[in-house]
């Protein structure tokens, strides 16, 4: 390999960092004097290098690979020493407080976490940014394609690069929005062992980790090996152990809320002659008076958790060996077994419709009387009906005539059984086995192949199957006093939906029910063979410089499949666990050649000390998709000395994943707390309460307004994948400079402006647009308006919940009609400077300001709003503050001691406008919970850690990091006004912390 490039490389890294865009996060700052020093003195000297020179550096953005590269393209970096500083124990933690990160699936998601974490750059979907180990993909998680976090090995990384803008001419689709480039520990040597042990103040949500390097170098530094284990657990935290969401609040009544499945149950019944609609009392007898304003909700919060338990084994093994200056081999192994938790609050009969029969004896008296005036009986046939001892077939193998059933719901809340658990677990490995060398010495080569596999298996329990729940409520006397089921097949046993608590049934009959297992398996992997050739071309135009080019070719194949048991795929078979999991599979491949060149076109001129062009293209072959053409074209010009301007241009493309190609429509929840034809309205409306009625709901709830909000602030949506998707077109630019002023010694500013408009983009309705289109526009007619008819209703309450094989709810299809587009500027400062010969101060700035982050699911469509959600939240929202930034300050003592503090700021947000017209205004006033509160904003909140760093000796260092130094709580905007991934607890616990204080020690042993 070039040694002029390999010296250019080493002495010049720091210079390379800073234009690339300096890290925010270095703890100690190189003298760039001494750089381009050593620099001057190692150019153009070539003897081979040995191995522990090689390989070359990975630079983030492009495949060029000189050191000396002024990119056009801005690239941020988190170091080692700021992740031992924020005490940070998965990757997936420092990359959601990202100022150009928005929150995505995490730690923090419980209802909806599918036992992986991802991240979101730009907040347009954690699908469009593209992860890699060492610039090269990774085994994905699932079907989505994207990587979870947690399987990153922490504990070998020397940086992360996060270089945010397109970058799909470089690494081909997905990095529509960036790209996150976890870089490895090269040629590591020695021992080097991490304790890490965090707790927070109220002694919860404890977590420990253990990781050991070890690395050696052989044959006279020709080869190294390096091998890495580590052990991690994660205690969960509980909604119930917080002030702030011991209750269940609605966002739109300030009030204690919750789910109307409850105990004792309430029961939703519409029979020909009139309905039973209400709780039935505590003493288990009848029904209370008052409908559904009288009925105590379950409060389901205490038992949900903020935190998902989490527990991991892995391994991390690499290996490097020079045959000759030709030839050098290297492989790397990654091996993770992890599980992460989920926990629920109990199941139990929700909003399923079951037959029961009237003579069943746990039916109390004065109910079953109720449901025989709503079924129009005569006092005789009611009689009949509710006193026969047998079921629809006599003993003589006739009918019976006096027997009736009916369906209703019987909402009951199963506390008996305990909370609905997930666990899943991940085994995974990838692998990575290449060559590299010299072809000349001008001309490198890489060539690699990289395959891996991850396997999940999820596992439930506490669920009821709704086959064995049915067949458990057909009940009748046994003749001895007791009751057995109708059908005793399987070893039924009566449940008692009708039941106090305490009064479920007999273990045997929760057994039957509810203690049982179901398993989804997922099972994913990815090949890739990838060949690239680069150097130095015998061309230079008005600089020293050479032309540098990078040309390659890759392949790669992706495939998965889901297989579920009977129960899990099967929707409504499992009751309260969301949608089913069907069996499918699918794959595709992609074949890429891709070519780069970096002109230096200008040098050491008057007002062009570097004048650089940064070209790129990459031509795609999908299989499933339209081949395509993706290009780069950026400038770096460097008029004086210390001061950079940069601007790069791309047309970027993403492909549809496996899962928007092939995965089954399944119906599962999300959140809506105002349904349009609740209540009163559609009874002095009749082009509304048509509508209702066209969209399922029976005329007689409509036309007497019982139809009900939605529970527990939840609807039913329907997902599932499109064959006749296509690929999304993308223009991402970037515009900026870097400037390090030679009379402020240590200080690098960097600003960047960024813009990307996504045209054709994948996407699926907001729930607001489908409502607004349906019911606030001037077509309130179901045959001519489509968004009302992607709205379907429950045949028996009319709500847009229900059994998920009863209601399909709305309709949330896949096309490529959408548009996205989001701008805005980056700012980073470092500065570096010695107050006194024992003393150093270092502070470092990184902010994002984001001027819009818009979104469209169908442009031809006046009702779908090109919503912008930056500054908003909502249920079409997550949070995205206008401005987020980190600094952090530093002061090293004796290079022995130092003391951090960092502060994480993120500028207040509102209630969407868009969703006050839908919803009206979330809630204002004296919450009986809370207090006066103002659920339609969320202040402006400022975190602080504060970190002590003491190097005990020479090969130990410990650090003791205080997490949300001032224990600040999360604004409470209630549980209902945003999607039920994010929104829960009253708060959104995935962007504002809902853990409090906590403390965090870490020692590291290094020998």
């Amino acid at each position: 390999m070039r040694k002029s490039t390999l010296l250019r490389l080493s002495a010049g890294s720091f210079a390379v960092g800073l234009a690339l865009a300096a890290s925010p996060t270095l703890a100690q700052q190189t003298d760039l004097e001494e750089e381009d020093e050593a620099v001057a003195q190692d150019a153009g000297t070539r003897p081979q290098p040995a191995a522990t020179d090689a390989p070359a550096i990975i630079v983030t953005g492009s495949r060029v690979t000189d050191p000396n590269l002024r990119l056009s393209s801005p690239v941020a970096a988190v170091d080692e020493a700021e992740l031992t500083l924020r005490g940070t124990n998965v990757a997936e933690q420092f990359l959601r407080e990202l100022p150009g990160a928005v929150p995505s699936v995490g730690a923090q998601v419980n209802n909806g976490n599918g036992g992986a974490s991802f991240v979101n750059l730009r907040g347009i979907g954690s699908q469009r940014n593209l992860v890699l180990l060492d610039g090269r993909r990774f085994v994905p998680a699932d079907e989505s394609g994207r990587v979870d976090l947690n399987n990153i090995p922490i504990a070998v990384l020397e940086r992360t690069d996060i270089l945010t803008g397109g970058a799909t001419t470089t690494y081909g689709a997905d990095a529509v929005s960036g790209v996150v480039n976890f870089i490895t520990k090269r040629d590591f040597a020695g021992i080097q062992l991490d304790l890490t042990n965090q707790i927070t103040e109220r002694g919860d949500g404890e977590m420990y980790r253990a990781e050991m390097t070890i690395g050696a170098n052989f044959d006279d530094g020709r080869g190294n090996a390096v091998l890495s284990v580590g052990y991690q657990d994660q205690a969960e935290v509980f909604q119930g152990d917080r002030d702030f969401s011991i209750f269940n609040v609605g966002s739109f009544t300030g009030t204690a809320g919750g789910s109307s499945a409850t105990v004792p149950s309430y029961i939703v019944f519409n029979g020909p002659e009139g309905s039973v609609n209400g709780q039935i009392n505590d003493e288990g007898t009848d029904i209370k008076p008052g409908g559904f304003s009288g009925v105590d909700l379950y409060n389901f919060n205490p038992l949900n958790i903020f935190q998902t338990p989490f527990e991991r084994f892995n391994m991390y093994g690499a290996a490097n060996y020079e045959i000759s200056p030709a030839i050098e081999l290297y492989s790397q192994a990654v091996f993770s077994k992890q599980t992460v938790s989920t926990i629920i609050a109990p199941g139990g009969s929700f909003f399923n419709t079951f037959e029961y029969n009237l003579n069943n004896p746990l039916i109390p008296d004065a109910i079953a009387q109720r449901f025989g005036d709503a079924l129009g009986l005569s006092a005789a046939d009611y009689e009949a009906a509710r006193n026969t001892p047998f079921g629809s077939t006599l003993p003589d193998g006739t009918s019976n005539p006096a027997y009736r059933t009916f369906d209703a719901q019987v909402r009951r809340r199963t506390v008996e059984i305990g909370t609905r658990d997930s666990d899943f677990t991940t085994t995974l490995f990838n692998m990575v086995v290449g060559a590299r060398g010299s072809i000349t010495d001008n001309i490198d080569y890489d060539l690699f192949a990289t395959y891996g596999e991850s396997e999940r298996i999820q596992r439930q329990s506490g669920f009821a199957r709704a086959d064995r729940l049915q067949q458990s409520v057909l009940a009748i006397p046994d003749g001895e006093g007791g009751v057995q089921c109708i059908d005793t097949s399987r070893g039924c046993e009566p449940v008692n939906l009708f039941g106090t608590q305490g009064n479920l049934g007999s273990q045997a009959a929760q057994d039957f029910v509810f203690n049982l297992t179901q398993q989804i398996i997922d099972q994913s992997s990815i090949g890739t063979v990838q060949g690239s050739v680069f150097g130095d071309l015998p061309i230079t135009l008005f600089a020293d410089s050479p032309v540098n080019f990078a040309v390659g070719a890759e392949y790669r194949e992706f495939s998965t499949s889901q297989v579920s048991d009977e129960a899990s795929q099967t929707p409504g078979a499992i009751v309260g666990a969301g949608g089913a999991d069907p069996n499918f599979s699918g794959s595709y491949d992609v074949f890429d050649v891709y070519g780069e060149l970096v002109v230096p076109i200008l040098e050491g001129l008057p007002f062009a000390e570097n004048l650089t062009l940064d070209l790129g293209g990459r031509y795609s072959n999908y299989e499933l998709s339209s081949n395509e053409f993706t290009w780069k074209a950026g400038l770096t010009w460097e008029p004086v000395l210390g001061f950079s301007l940069r601007g790069n241009y791309q047309r970027a493309a993403r492909a549809p994943t496996i899962g928007e190609l092939f995965f089954p429509q399944v119906t599962g929840l999300d959140n809506l707390s105002q349904d349009p034809c609740a209540g009163n309205a559609p009874t002095t409306d009749a082009q509304l309460a048509a509508v209702c009625i066209a969209q399922g709901a029976p005329a007689s709830i409509v036309n007497n307004g019982l139809i009900g909000q939605p529970p527990a602030g939840q609807i039913n949506v329907t997902t599932g994948g499109n064959l006749n998707l296509d690929t999304e077109q993308a223009e991402t630019w970037t515009v900026g400079f870097i400037a390090q002023p030679d009379f402020v010694p240590g200080l690098t500013l960097t600003v960047d402006y960024f813009n990307i408009a996504i045209e054709d983009a994948i996407t699926s309705p907001a729930i607001g647009d489908i409502i607004r289109g349906c019911y606030n526009s001037d077509n309130l007619d179901f045959a001519t308006n489509t968004n009302c008819q992607l709205i379907e209703r429950s045949a028996s309450t009319g709500e847009i919940a229900g059994a998920q094989n009863e209601v399909r709810g709305v309709l949330l299809n896949l096309t490529n009609l959408g548009r996205i587009q989001t701008d805005g500027i980056d700012v980073r400062v470092n500065y570096g400077s010695d107050l006194t010969d024992d003393i150093r101060l270092n502070l470092n700035f990184e902010g994002t300001w984001t001027n819009e982050n818009r979104f469209q699911a169908n442009a031809g469509d006046p009702n779908s709003l090109f919503r912008d959600c930056v500054g908003f939240y909502s249920v079409n929202c997550n949070v995205q503050p206008e401005f987020v930034f980190n600094q952090r300050t530093t002061l090293s003592f004796m290079d022995d001691y130092s003391l951090s503090l960092r502060w994480r700021y993120l500028s207040g947000v509102e209630q969407e406008p868009e969703d006050i017209a839908d919803q009206g205004p979330a809630f204002i006033g004296d919450s009986p919970v809370f207090g006066e509160v103002d659920f339609t904003q969320i202040p402006a909140e400022s975190y602080f850690d504060l970190t002590f760093q003491w190097d005990v000796m020479q090969n130990v260092l410990f650090t003791a990091t205080v997490i949300n130094l001032f224990d600040n709580q999360p604004s409470v905007v209630g549980s209902d006004i945003g999607s039920t991934s994010f929104n829960s607890g009253n708060v959104f616990p995935s962007t504002y912390d809902p853990l409090g204080r906590r403390y965090s020690a870490n020692i590291r042993f290094s020998f």
